[in-house]
């Protein structure tokens, strides 16, 4: 008895599990009720449950914001199908057995449907049963499956953009992780939801062509049960089985017809953060002009003769009041808009009062009038304020926090904080970012508009104001939000106006990252790094290397893109040769030997071949001799220096055009003078030295400068 006991509640069916089963007890119950007979008071039950089922629904389906909101859908458009087609069969069977007795033979709804709705007249119902047929299946299927069809090619399609984007806000440290991954898998269930529609709007279809069949099927088969085995008079036998059938017909039309409708509207309304309701009630009756103009015309035809006078007249006066009060809001918004609150307002107003106060006496200049510079700034335009202003919302702000987060987890030191100013000299949307009080780079950013950038695969041109990336020099153009869809689609990488800005910024970050590093900052890298290693650093600062060589062999490794956040391997390899070397370049070279791995890590990340460039073996010993006559200032005679550049820079064409890293591998006495020498003419050139590569790694020259290949 004890062991019955322990088996009353199975492991295998927990209570927070209950949910699971309820898919398979639908999918077993419906395909019961093809097989088994059911009471005419069941159906009554089911007929209704279905019909409340096709109105939650498309209730649901109204108050959804984005498609994805209702996932589930094509999944109920399945169920709902056999639901429906499971009654048609038990409905038909009891019509055909029963129905010699009786219009309330199948059910009191059927009934209802069959007399209530259509007056108990068949050929009414005939009609009416064809008109929702020929609606549902001609109109709302047909055109909710092509929607379908389309958005999932179209989603398809802006896959790879959206991709992009993702990975662009990710790199800009606009977005975590987390986040790029939620969003990843939004876009993939996103083509995975249109698909499945694009596949279930074929349930609705067919099950609108069965209702159809069942139906004729109802009536023939009626007359011959009711005249052949029940001796029913034809007259008698048509109105009974007819009234029958339609009934059925209807009960069953009816929800599909609802059912269809839900899907239309999921896959025909464009997301944003309103339902369709608000959007309807906000778009079509949100202008006063429009309501106005339609007031007019609608208020003339109910003056023409014959016209009905009232039904016009009252409808002119509903939509000119309604256009009166839409007016009076928007008025009222503009005033609440002209007051002041926020940057924008605190601007305006300052100046006005500047202007209204009377002039006071000069008071005498002192230090607290000079000013110190900030280190990075951004300043923008008036248009701009709302992405800069933590009243008005603003995400730019944010995004400059996730920004400097990412900076100093990829590249190894916090850099100065951001300041940001409105100034009314510049033009209203546009921006510059300044570091030590000058200018590092500029552009414009349309609030309220996207940024359609052209990453080299694009489909098609776009309509709008072209430009260029203000990061990186991409072709793009300036669109409304409308075509954000259409230009994804097309294979354009879309932003919106404070992220242009954000990734602009986090550019010139990396790019200045050496000039951000000042004395502050390796202080408090050291501090930071002694709290776990505090011998270490007490034994190389200051007592073997002063803090400014420190610094400057920091900056060194950051002006060619060496992260620093390895710090204790950077501190090991000074404090292992400080005592013998002081010189800042040579200090350099050594902590880029220590940082090899690293180093080619960060180029050719998770490859054991690398494909580089390397000299030619007659160029190589030209530039040893050159270095060795004129020391490490580098005195290359000017036609070879001419044609070192020229010839590197065409094989760093040829490697970005292979997909590959532009590196150029030389020996280690070279190294340092050709990085110098070729940084301002090939920025993105990195320069390694054979003893940097680590052991575990292969070489593959894919070209030679000053040879062939």
């Amino acid at each position: 008895m004890a062991k019955l006991d322990t088996m009353k509640v199975p492991a295998w069916l927990p209570v927070k599990h209950s949910k699971a089963l309820a898919a398979p007890v639908i999918i077993v119950m419906m395909l019961a009720m093809m097989i088994l007979p059911l009471p005419a008071f069941l159906l009554d039950v089911l007929f209704s449950f279905n019909i409340s089922l096709s109105v939650i629904v498309l209730m649901t389906a109204l108050y959804t914001v984005k498609p994805l909101d209702f996932i589930a859908f094509p999944a109920v458009l399945l169920v709902s199908t056999m639901l429906r087609l499971s009654l048609n069969v038990a409905s038909t069977r009891i019509v055909l057995t029963e129905g010699h007795t009786g219009p309330d033979a199948a059910g009191k709804v059927i009934e209802a449907f069959g007399h209530f709705l259509i007056g108990g007249n068949y050929t009414v119902g005939i009609v009416v049963f064809v008109i929702l047929t020929i609606i549902n299946f001609m109109v709302v299927t047909k055109g909710a499956g092509r929607i379908a069809e389309v958005g999932a090619r179209f989603t398809l399609d802006a896959m790879p953009g959206k991709q992009m984007a993702i990975d662009a806000d990710l790199n800009a440290g606009m977005i975590g992780e987390p986040e790029a991954r939620a969003r990843r898998k939004e876009v993939a269930q996103e083509s995975e939801f249109y698909g499945a529609m694009d596949g279930a709007s074929k349930y609705v279809r067919g099950d609108a062509i069965a209702g159809i069949i069942v139906t004729v099927v109802n009536i023939v088969g009626g007359l011959i049960v009711g005249m052949v085995q029940h001796d029913m008079p034809f007259d008698a036998a048509i109105k009974n089985y007819t009234l029958l059938a339609i009934g059925d017909g209807l009960v069953a039309q009816i929800p599909s017809l609802i059912i269809s409708t839900a899907a239309g509207v999921v896959v025909s309304r464009v997301a944003n953060d309103q339902d369709v309701g608000g959007q309807l009630i906000n778009q079509l009756f949100a202008k006063p002009e429009v309501l106005y103009i339609t007031a007019v015309i609608i208020g003339g035809m109910g003056m023409i003769p014959g016209m009905p006078h009232f039904a016009f007249l009252l409808l002119a006066a509903a939509m000119a009041g309604g256009a009166y009060m839409a007016n009076k809001r928007r008025e009222q918004a503009k005033v609440d808009a002209q007051q002041p609150g926020g940057v924008a307002g605190g601007v305006a107003s300052g100046g006005a009062a500047a202007n209204a106060a009377p002039a006071q006496e000069a008071e005498e200049a002192s230090w607290s009038d000079v000013m110190p510079v900030d280190t990075l700034g951004l300043e923008v335009g008036y248009r701009l304020i709302p992405l800069v202003d933590k009243a008005q919302g603003g995400e730019l702000l944010k995004r400059i926090k996730g920004i400097r987060k990412k900076f100093a987890q990829e590249v190894g030191f916090l850099s100065p904080p951001i300041h940001i100013r409105d100034n009314l000299e510049l033009k209203p949307s546009a921006y510059r970012i300044t570091l030590k009080g000058v200018d590092i780079g500029k552009g414009e950013s349309l609030a309220g508009q996207f940024l359609a950038i052209n990453p080299g695969m694009v489909t098609g041109p776009l309509p709008g104001m072209m430009t260029s990336d203000p990061a990186f020099g991409l072709p793009a153009v300036w669109i409304d939000s409308s075509m954000r869809e259409q230009a994804s689609t097309m294979g354009y990488t879309v932003v919106d106006a404070g992220t242009v800005v954000a990734t602009h910024l986090n550019h010139l970050i990396t790019t200045h990252a050496a000039e951000l590093l000042g004395r502050q900052e390796v202080q408090s890298l050291l501090d930071h790094l002694a709290k776990e290693a505090p011998k270490l650093v007490e034994d190389l600062v200051p007592k073997m290397l002063p803090l400014g060589t420190l610094q400057k062999v920091l900056q060194n490794l950051l002006a060619e893109g060496v992260h620093i956040r390895d710090m204790r391997t950077i501190i090991e390899a000074l404090a292992e040769h400080a005592a013998r070397v002081q010189e800042p370049n040579e200090l350099t070279a050594i902590v880029r030997i220590a940082l090899g791995r690293a180093i080619i890590q960060q180029i050719f990340p998770g490859e054991n071949e690398l494909p580089v460039m390397a000299l030619d073996a007659k160029l190589e010993r030209l530039l040893l001799q050159a270095m060795q006559a004129g020391g490490d200032s580098g005195g290359i005679e000017p036609g070879l220096a001419d044609a070192l550049v020229g010839q590197t820079e065409q094989a760093a064409q040829r490697q970005e055009q292979m997909g590959l890293a532009p590196v150029l591998l030389v020996p280690a006495p070279l190294r340092t003078l050709l990085a110098r020498f070729l940084r301002r003419a090939m920025p993105q050139l990195r320069v390694l030295s054979h003893a940097e590569v680590p052991d575990s790694k292969t070489i593959k020259v894919t070209s030679l400068v000053g040879g062939q290949a």
